[in-house]
């Protein structure tokens, strides 16, 4: 398994939701897939993927990358969603345009240039979910929809206020847009617990169905390469 430069979270390290999009292919569960982020996963190497009893485990040399299992049963959490006016508004005060832990992310980076990067700018609501609009691109696929539901569902957060990383990602894939489709992305955090933040984010269609739900925990950027266990 490889994940291309070009799908950066941090700088030097691969967008989480991608990175556990591309693990979930190799369970092929129609319930979903539940990934756990051990270390940040490396860009542009190439790493072991191993089969165990309960699932899948990556490998970058000896070091656990990633660890993966299918779901029972489906995500079935969703975050109410808004239409797309209210979306670009919302996106208008995106707080990452003023201050980005990381500027130049695949899903989120204001510093992407257009066409290279899903722009996926979520800005807070009054009842504090956030809301996104996606122009999907032509190369949509699966692992672009999970993608999709990190970040928006991160920035719920407040990341400009303390960064955090995803460290698990859940996620049920209902379909995929087509290329063009005009999408809406919610987010909204449930919980927070010390440096742990649950957040729930769901992908809605042009014409308000859903199509990807995800539950992740995230981690304060200080606890970077540790467990969400």
């Amino acid at each position: 398994m490889i994940i291309p430069a070009r799908y950066n979270g941090p700088p030097a390290s691969a967008n989480g939701g991608y990175a556990c999009g591309m693990l979930a292919r190799y369970l092929a569960n129609p319930a979903g897939s539940e990934v756990t982020l051990r270390r940040p996963p490396p860009l542009a190497t190439p790493m072991d993927v191993r089969t165990t009893e309960s699932g899948i485990e990556v490998y970058d040399g000896d070091a656990l990358v990633a660890s993966a299992v299918p779901l029972p049963a489906p995500v079935g959490e969703t975050v109410p969603p808004v239409g797309w006016d209210e979306a670009m508004d919302a996106s208008q005060r995106y707080p990452g345009f003023a201050d980005h832990p990381f500027p130049t992310c695949y899903v989120c980076g204001p510093l992407r240039p257009p066409g290279d990067g899903l722009r996926l700018f979520a800005g807070p609501l009054a009842d504090g979910r956030t809301a996104a609009p996606w122009v999907v691109p032509e190369d949509v696929e699966p692992t672009l929809m999970w993608a999709a539901l990190d970040c928006p569902g991160g920035w719920s957060i407040g990341l400009e206020a303390r960064p955090y990383v995803l460290g698990r990602l859940a996620a049920t894939v209902e379909g995929v847009p087509a290329a063009g489709d005009g999408c809406v992305v919610m987010g909204a955090t449930v919980a927070t617990e010390g440096r742990k933040a649950t957040v729930l984010s769901t992908v809605y269609s042009p014409q308000g169905t859903v199509l990807a739900r995800g539950r992740a925990i995230w981690l304060a950027v200080n606890d970077l390469g540790g467990s969400p266990d």
